[in-house]
């Protein structure tokens, strides 16, 4: 080989984060439920940086399992574990090793249906595929083509849909409470608690508040009163310092 031809490195091709993972666990014969996950994050982050080196367009989805990979070493580091409800010790690659599980069985299950399918094509004669696409993608409407999806986007919507039927029976209740005040009834009560102290300030109304309900009636009975000019105000010291009195008519 001469120095003008150079030479080429060519990484494996993987379809998506998890079928890399996969490949890790399988080549080191790892227990899936059980990956030491600090390897694992070396080894992933090591192909990423192999494929920038190479000037290789790195996916979305694979600087996202990067993150959470690093985030997961991170958690496992801390003197204090993160514990459930029960007081259980939560395990931070748990979800992880949840996805990988199902990403392997649809793996497989699409090994099992590309044997079907090499079956299959041996008995009929397919025609021309990319011309067969084409016509679908264009009476599919908007969305993705077949031909840009794989395995592990496939595995996403599942996901997506899944979480969507076990949380369709969680409806979320909003409950209602009815507070038994009115505005005319709190001016009611602002005019005889101003008969009886001849004037407020803006802590007695407080105090005077059965909860923050109420003393927001408060509040807009005596605006609405000072607009019918049946109260006035006095400013006092301080930071909203202030007095209601009773207007005097003239």
């Amino acid at each position: 080989m001469t120095e003008a031809e150079g030479y080429e490195i060519k990484l494996p091709q993987f379809e998506g984060p998890f079928d890399l993972l996969l490949f890790f666990i399988e080549r080191d014969e790892l227990n899936i439920h059980d990956i030491p996950i600090a390897k694992i994050t070396n080894d992933f982050l090591d192909y990423i940086l192999h494929m920038q080196a190479l000037n290789i367009e790195l996916a979305s989805e694979f600087i996202f399992v990067a993150a959470t990979l690093m985030r997961i070493k991170a958690k496992m580091l801390l003197p204090r574990p993160e514990l459930d409800e029960s007081g259980n010790e939560i395990d931070p690659k748990q979800d992880l090793v949840q996805k990988l599980v199902l990403y392997k069985q649809f793996k497989e299950i699409s090994e099992e249906l590309r044997l079907l399918e090499e079956q299959r094509l041996l008995q009929f004669r397919r025609g021309n595929l990319i011309t067969d696409l084409r016509r679908a993608g264009e009476h599919a409407g908007q969305g993705e083509e077949l031909t840009t999806f794989d395995l592990y986007k496939l595995m996403l919507v599942y996901e997506k849909l899944m979480y969507n039927y076990t949380s369709r029976n969680n409806e979320v209740r909003h409950t209602v409470v009815k507070y038994p005040y009115t505005i005319e009834q709190q001016k009611k009560a602002m005019a005889s608690l101003v008969a009886i102290n001849k004037k407020l300030d803006f802590g007695t109304i407080v105090r005077n508040s059965e909860n923050k309900v109420q003393f927001v009636y408060n509040f807009l009975a005596i605006l609405e009163m000072l607009q019918q000019q049946l109260l006035e105000l006095q400013s006092g010291l301080g930071f909203n310092n202030f007095w209601v009195l009773e207007r005097k008519t003239p």
